[in-house]
């Protein structure tokens, strides 16, 4: 583990080296400047965790100093050494952004514990930024995985929407994704940086769920015993995810409805009108238009966060992406669990492609989870996957055929291609591998069939 750094700049000899000795003797790193114009340097090419900054160096205006510090590492807390007569340049250090000061002469116990907690400050600081990165880099949408027509027009519209402030509801199945389509959408846009909150609005009575999104104030109702912000307050400067929307009673509707065209609300039991700076992101799994007909869903709401609609297809209409979901998600539950699962045998696959799939996305990831468990081997097996036969789509045996609609071997194969082809959405690179011959080999098929006509009606390769 690296030892934190600390700066200190002062002109006195013995005061950098009293604090040198201090967080020496801590465990801490420390660079001595005896001018501003070293320290300033030394600040902003070395990598620190706090420094300790003397306002009167000769020749230097500290507050100066201090200004062009905050301006190239705003979130390097600095510790302001001031003279009694000098509290009004330490007042002023204070609004330009210094973490605190101390006045000479100082004792070291408080400049340890004031130190201390300016470095951990930096540190969670430097913590969030990272843990941030990291939730960019994971809900890019180059992470999405699907292949399908239906997902890719998915996933492009969601990308290009990212970048703006509009108002986006996210359509489809409980389990096909929106929630994580919502976090890519808010992680890849300018509003990054600032807070995802998310509420589901199915979970919570009526008199709770106004309480949550708009907060309450203390003694509004019986057990409100301090007042609470709501989740706009704590979603302002970044998204709010509605889920489940169409979920949500008329009463509830019509206060949404305030607050997306007029960005401003109160709270339960209070007065204050309050204003906010927050893009929704709303999703359910509900025909709003057929809730709107049925007098149950405003109309006018509807077409408030209808800026850009996203419709997210159910994993039964999307099984060319099957096999990259299982892929990822053995993958994932190898790295939780340490095991070394290798992959999924062809019977395996074929049953996974021939479910129905209610549970969508979350139930195949639920099913893979399971099988790793249950998985002995380094092959996930049929009897691993404890699907519903009920809801496997196999064929049904039928009598022998006729000699009459027997079929040539050249016959069969070709319209096995055929299918397989249908299947990937003529994605070439995906039928080869599903058929088990190389490309090159499906393309002189696909020519020996006739059917390059029809392949190239949509796009030959089909692929990104």
């Amino acid at each position: 583990m690296s030892r934190k750094r600390i700066l200190v700049v002062d002109d006195e000899e013995a005061i950098r080296s009293v604090l040198a000795d201090l967080f020496e003797g801590l465990g801490y790193q420390v660079c001595q400047q005896d001018n501003g114009k070293a320290g300033l340097q030394s600040a902003l090419s070395e990598e620190l965790d706090l420094v300790i900054l003397d306002l009167s160096l000769p020749g230097c205006d500290g507050l100066e100093l201090l200004r062009s510090l905050k301006e190239s590492k705003p979130d390097l807390p600095v510790l302001i050494i001031t003279g009694y007569a000098s509290m009004d340049s330490a007042l002023e250090a204070m609004k330009l952004g210094a973490y605190d000061y101390i006045t000479k002469p100082f004792d070291l116990d408080e400049v340890q514990i004031i130190a201390e907690r300016a470095a951990e400050r930096s540190r969670l600081i430097d913590e969030n930024k990272y843990l941030r990165s990291e939730l960019i880099a994971q809900f890019g949408f180059d992470n999405v995985i699907g292949l399908s027509p239906e997902a890719q027009q998915a996933y492009v519209l969601a990308a290009k929407v990212a970048d703006s402030s509009a108002s986006v509801l996210i359509l489809g199945e409980t389990g096909t994704g929106k929630e994580y389509l919502a976090r890519s959408i808010h992680y890849q846009s300018p509003r990054a940086k600032g807070p995802f909150v998310k509420v589901s609005c199915a979970a919570l009575p009526e008199s709770l769920l106004e309480s949550e999104l708009f907060g309450h104030e203390k003694g509004a109702f019986t057990g409100a015993i301090a007042r609470r912000l709501g989740r706009f307050e704590l979603a302002d400067g970044g998204t709010l995810f509605l889920d489940e929307i169409g979920d949500t009673t008329p009463a509830t509707q019509v206060k949404l409805l305030r607050v997306l065209q007029e960005k401003q609300f109160e709270r339960v039991g209070g007065s204050e009108t309050l204003s906010v700076d927050v893009r929704v992101i709303a999703a359910t799994n509900r025909n709003l238009k057929e809730a709107i007909a049925e007098k149950a869903f405003r109309e006018d709401l509807y077409y408030r966060p209808n800026v850009v609609t996203i419709n997210l297809p159910p994993l039964r209409d999307r099984t060319v992406d099957i096999p990259e979901l299982v892929h990822h998600f053995i993958n994932k539950c190898n790295r939780d669990t340490g095991k070394k699962i290798e992959g999924i045998s062809p019977e395996g696959m074929d049953m996974l492609q021939q479910y129905s799939w209610p549970g969508n996305i979350r139930e195949l990831e639920n099913c893979i989870e399971r099988a790793v468990i249950l998985c002995q081997g380094r092959m996930i097996l049929p009897q691993h996957l404890l699907l519903s036969d009920g809801l496997l789509n196999t064929p049904k045996p039928t009598a022998t055929a006729p000699a009459t609609e027997l079929k040539t071997l050249q016959e069969v194969e070709k319209e096995h291609v055929a299918r397989i082809l249908k299947h990937c959405g003529n994605n070439q690179t995906r039928a080869a591998s599903i058929l088990g011959i190389d490309r090159k080999t499906l393309r002189n098929k696909i020519r020996e069939f006739g059917l390059g006509t029809e392949i190239a009606a949509t796009d030959p390769d089909h692929e990104k």
